[in-house]
């Protein structure tokens, strides 16, 4: 795919194509569509406010306005209005509402292609990080796992999730590496859909462990908490899409 510098990506492939035709409303009506779908998202949950929902699927708040709206009408979501009010999964929302979902459960097997790359990657920059990482880096990534525990739902954990990831590149002191990580992380967030925050939390878990083979300069259980952390993306991650069997 072309970039704005000019430059060609290697993660070019038909699926991909796929979702970028959508416009940025369908790309935000499909990924909460799907979640409702596959019982991330459950009937009376109410979702986190467009300011956020914006940061986390990297779309402006308008963008979710109009998403949300189109949602409503489309018998997924309900607004409430007054104090406490807000927008919520109906009790009973139309399942494969939005026809755009086609184009994410068309994309498993380029979904598992990005967790491969991200996995190899993934594992160099936690030995390479394990090296050199400073201790205000790593103080830094203690911090993210501490707001993470404490995030109040997906929005803000998924945000918090990227900047660890990204702070835990920049701990390698390599600028090619974060060069190469920053769009395939970016690649695979296109993906990225609403998940229960008690799983999202769990996974934090697996972060500390990270940090705490970071200081002890662990290389390779660095290494090993990467590789784990990374590879249950294959069964957790957009879960029960077709095409995404391995």
């Amino acid at each position: 795919m072309a970039r704005k510098d000019g430059s060609t990506s290697a993660l070019t492939a038909p699926a991909v194509a796929g979702i970028r035709r959508l416009s940025a409303v369908d790309t935000v009506r499909a990924r909460i569509s799907l979640a409702v779908d596959l019982g991330l998202l459950a009937p009376g949950e109410w979702l986190p406010g467009n300011d956020s929902i914006a940061a986390a699927l990297d779309v402006s708040p308008i963008t979710v306005r109009r998403a949300l709206v189109a949602l409503c009408r489309e018998g997924i979501l309900e607004r409430r209005r007054g104090r406490g009010g807000g927008t919520r999964v109906v009790d009973e929302p139309a399942r494969s509402a939005v026809r755009e979902t086609e184009a994410y459960r068309a994309a498993g097997a380029e979904v598992h292609r990005l967790i491969d790359e991200r996995l190899v990657v993934e594992c160099g920059i936690a030995h390479l990080a394990a090296r050199h990482a400073s201790a205000a880096e790593l103080s830094e990534l203690d911090e993210l796992t501490e707001r993470m525990d404490t995030a109040a739902d997906w929005a803000e954990f998924h945000r918090l999730d990227e900047l660890f990831h990204l702070g835990v590149a920049a701990a390698t002191g390599t600028e090619a590496v974060q060069q190469h990580y920053a769009p395939l992380l970016r690649e695979l967030y296109r993906y990225y859909l609403p998940y229960p925050l008690d799983y999202l939390r769990g996974s934090n878990a697996e972060h500390r462990e990270l940090v705490a083979a970071l200081r002890r300069g662990d290389a390779a259980a660095g290494a090993d908490v990467a590789r784990r952390h990374v590879a249950v993306l294959h069964e957790a991650m957009f879960v029960g899409l077709s095409g995404g069997a391995r």
